[in-house]
């Protein structure tokens, strides 16, 4: 059988049902772990080889599993880190201590796993594999290969049900839960929360971020029924802001086990609980008797890479990008814009005008209306366009919605076009954000990458 090369394997990566690009997902009676069970056991069990940290949740989860593999590699532990969905090169998704996988291993390990992938499918005994699934096994068998001592990973969608909730984890954690993918996962949070607990096992600590209380009953029923002890974030953990900048989170967190004195190169309001998080399921892993050190959280936590959140482009216009993409999301960033820029938000008799201009684009499925509410109101000026994610909104839906808000919008047919615009209307003084999806994040970082 001829190997294939490397544009070759990401057409058979993808020819396989691909949930991230299509606009309305299966029902969830499609989801069947069992042939995930059987792909992995023709394959070595490559997700039992190495200690795992297991992440759901509706916003936060690839900033907490980020920043925990960081300090899992500055602990001295050879760390995979599985997330999605990617900005702007699939090969993002797998990455072994921050270097994700080359083309060359990622074709080789295509190649090995395509005879198993292609067996299950033959069977079919519970349904075809996905893309997502198959993109699973290839992190597993990425770090198998690599003789991984950790690998953190981020659920896909939901948690009971996804690919990666074949894992036994030392530690589950629960970022915060909100309306997210209702058509999969549930028209409540209640509903959503019970999907994200699924990741929840027999007696395995969970770490909870800040929950609404709806969701934090259902994580506390699970945790009951299954034994498994519950560390809240914001009860049992607490942070303190220290003078943030745009650039740099600085804070205080007060664990269970010690303090610490952090400065994460990641800003944004949102990162102070994401930060808490990851300490309070680190010192779970610490409590278990994993050499976690106060030099390495520090260190790992200080080296963190999370690119697309409020990651600061440019200045003389100050340009922001942020991969908002739910309300909850763009609550954060309208609280994190307020509390960095409040000089462009703040606008008074004594204060002189800046120029507030929004890049705004979103995915077919997102509740754009509510997203759309909480943004529109602080910008002078607003833009919409759409990414190249074949999930993206039609600008002329995006229009509408803004409409409904009683705001004029510009149109650009893409991410390039819509920066380029916002370019020419900004004065020096003037601030640019873009927003609404990971998607328009990944188009504006190739589009300032490439010059």
């Amino acid at each position: 059988m001829q190997s294939l090369n490397y544009r070759q394997s990401l057409e058979y990566i993808y020819s396989f049902s691909d949930y991230e690009t299509i606009h309305k997902l299966h029902d969830p009676a499609s989801y069947d772990l069992r042939r995930v069970f059987e792909l992995m056991s023709l394959l070595g069990d490559p997700h039992l080889k190495a200690k795992t940290v297991h992440i759901a949740g509706t916003k936060g989860k690839g900033s907490v599993a980020a920043m925990i593999a960081s300090v899992l590699t500055a602990s001295g532990y050879k760390t995979g880190l599985y997330t999605s969905p990617h900005l702007i090169d699939i090969r993002e998704r797998f990455q072994i201590d921050g270097e994700m996988v080359s083309e060359a291993e990622f074709t080789d390990i295509i190649n090995e796993i395509k005879p198993s992938v292609d067996a299950v499918n033959r069977r079919a005994t519970y349904g075809l594999l996905t893309t997502f699934e198959v993109m699973t096994a290839l992190c597993f068998v990425f770090f198998a290969r690599h003789n991984a001592d950790f690998c953190v990973v981020e659920v896909g969608l939901g948690g009971r049900l996804d690919a990666t909730n074949i894992v036994s984890p030392e530690v589950c954690i629960i970022t915060p839960v909100n309306l997210d993918h209702t058509d999969v996962l549930g028209d409540t949070i209640a509903k959503i929360a019970a999907e994200k607990a699924g990741i929840i096992k027999q007696a395995i600590p969970v770490v909870s971020a800040p929950q609404v209380d709806e969701a934090m009953q259902v994580i506390e029923e699970k945790c009951l029924a299954q034994h498994s002890p519950l560390i809240k974030v914001g009860t049992d953990i607490l942070w303190q802001d220290e003078c943030s900048t745009p650039e740099k989170s600085r804070l205080v967190i007060r664990g269970r086990l010690n303090n610490y004195r952090l400065s994460v190169p990641l800003a944004g309001c949102c990162q102070w609980e994401n930060a808490a998080t990851a300490i309070a399921a680190l010192e779970v892993l610490t409590g278990k008797g994993f050499n976690i050190s106060l030099l390495s959280i520090s260190k790992g936590m200080s080296e963190v890479k999370w690119p697309g959140r409020f990651q600061l482009m440019g200045r003389n216009p100050l340009i922001i990008i942020d991969g908002a993409h739910n309300v909850l999301s763009a609550r954060q960033l309208k609280k994190s814009l307020q509390y960095h820029y409040k000089q462009y938000f703040s606008k008074s008799d004594s204060q002189p005008a800046c120029s507030t201009i929004l890049i705004f684009g979103a995915s077919a499925d997102k509740d754009v209306g509510s997203m759309i509410g909480e943004l529109a109101a602080l910008f002078d000026e607003i833009i919409v366009t759409r990414s190249q994610h074949p999930r993206s909104m039609k600008v002329s839906l995006l229009k509408e919605e803004f409409l409904k808000q009683g705001r004029a919008v510009h149109e650009a047919e893409d991410v390039p076009k819509a920066i380029e615009l916002a370019r020419r209307q900004a004065p020096n003084n003037a601030l640019i954000c873009i927003t609404g999806s990971l998607f328009v994040a990944g188009d504006a970082i190739l589009y300032f990458n490439n010059g």
